[in-house]
């Protein structure tokens, strides 16, 4: 029952995201099942000791620590709601630590890859093909996030002013500009789409092969396909393009403020961690050509 009012409470009040209510849900899940099975207890009657040996458990299988810290995040939500609320008395995650999380550097594509793939790879001219080259180049563009590509909405382009609106994390709307030569591309999808699918049922900008809304395994498909011709790295995700944005306006001087801004993230410390990025590229160029380096 309190697991509902607290998913509803992250719907409705926070108005969170359906897939980071969707972590929530699965996290609270995996807490309630140990909790049963080791104490017969409900979750809400859990205590420091119970949250403890679950986080031990987590860690035996090997679970990385930033995925542990999610879950003991989830939690620390869930107790401060439940206290709030008035259906606990005191909040067991005050006794919990969370283990040290390695920071993990951003992956992300050099330059010279991603010009190759955009401007030297054939897509195709038929619909599809364009289409998916459009993608690609709106994820590198601006940066933007998977769900938010997929909510794109006709008039969220702006072709006149070369600038695409976006709704982000939290319902916070941001306008990121783009190039004048993406235009072209955009235009030319537009185009394709509009005689491939006469009196679409929805407002969406991006499609699938059929007309319909894009979901975010099909959009994982298309990226990954084709990063795999131009790049050896592990992940190949719609997310590594925009790490690949942000680090490369980072590489060629802009603001660090501004990245912040465009990519949509709520503090400086989110966009902090491309400058370990560009720092590391710095330190190469200094030993390749200072004198005495």
């Amino acid at each position: 029952m309190y697991n509902n009012l607290f998913l509803k409470y992250l719907q409705f009040e926070k108005r969170f995201s359906v897939n980071t209510i969707k972590s929530y849900k699965v996290d609270l899940s995996q807490f309630t099942d140990f909790v049963m099975a080791d104490s017969g207890t409900q979750i809400h009657q859990a205590n420091d000791k119970i949250i403890r040996s679950w986080i031990v458990s987590l860690m035996e299988k090997d679970l990385s620590a930033l995925s542990v810290n999610r879950k003991i995040s989830t939690l620390k939500s869930y107790f401060k709601f439940l206290l709030r609320e008035g259906y606990v008395n005191a909040n067991p995650m005050d006794k919990i630590s969370s283990p040290k999380a390695s920071k993990k550097l951003p992956l992300f594509i050099e330059e010279k890859q991603i010009n190759n793939l955009i401007d030297d790879y054939s897509f195709g001219n038929d619909f599809l093909g364009v289409r998916n080259k459009t993608i690609i180049e709106m994820f590198y563009n601006t940066g933007i996030r998977l769900a938010e590509l997929i909510n794109l909405e006709n008039n969220s382009v702006d072709l006149y002013n070369n600038t695409v609106k976006v709704l982000g994390k939290r319902n916070k709307e941001r306008i990121i500009p783009f190039n004048a030569t993406f235009v072209d591309s955009l235009k030319e999808y537009i185009q394709l789409r509009d005689k491939e699918f006469k009196n679409l049922a929805h407002d969406y900008f991006f499609v699938t092969d059929k007309g319909n809304k894009l979901y975010q395994k099909f959009v994982y498909r298309i990226v990954n396909k084709y990063l795999t011709l131009v790049t050896t790295i592990e992940k190949k995700s719609p997310h590594i393009l925009r790490h690949t944005f942000a680090t490369h306006l980072l590489n060629r001087g802009a603001d660090l403020n501004a990245i912040k801004e465009l990519l949509g993230h709520a503090n400086l410390s989110a966009t902090q961690v491309y400058t370990h990025n560009t720092f590391k590229k710095l330190k190469t160029i200094y030993k390749q050509a200072h004198p005495r380096a």
